[in-house]
């Protein structure tokens, strides 16, 4: 994987922060997570997202709305089928980046 540099160089200004927190709490949801891979290659509809992840259709409907609004995905309405993929494949390096960081930190955990 690679580095990322540290772009925090200097103190995050207090807008900036603030948009780090929104997309962090719109990644802050497994089920989000894994929506985001799903759609990370290719467009797909709802239904085939629902299928892919065995998740209910209004909680997929739901977190789709959540990364709509963070614009971590793209919405394409075809006829009655609307389709969505990942929009910034940067948020794709976060997510392997939050996975490596959460296994080395949880493999030196002693306790709980």
């Amino acid at each position: 994987m690679r580095r990322v540099e540290n772009r925090f160089i200097q103190y995050p200004t207090e807008e900036a922060l603030q948009a780090a927190a929104f997309l962090a709490k719109s990644l802050a949801d497994e089920n989000r997570l894994r929506i985001l891979l799903a759609v990370r290659a290719e467009k797909k509809a709802v239904s085939r997202i629902v299928e892919e992840l065995g998740i209910s259709q209004p909680l997929v409907s739901h977190h789709l709305k959540e990364l709509k609004r963070a614009m971590l995905v793209t919405v394409e309405r075809r006829g009655p089928f609307v389709y969505y993929q990942v929009a910034d494949h940067r948020v794709l390096e976060i997510i392997a980046g939050l996975e490596e960081l959460a296994t080395g930190l949880l493999s030196q955990r002693t306790h709980f």
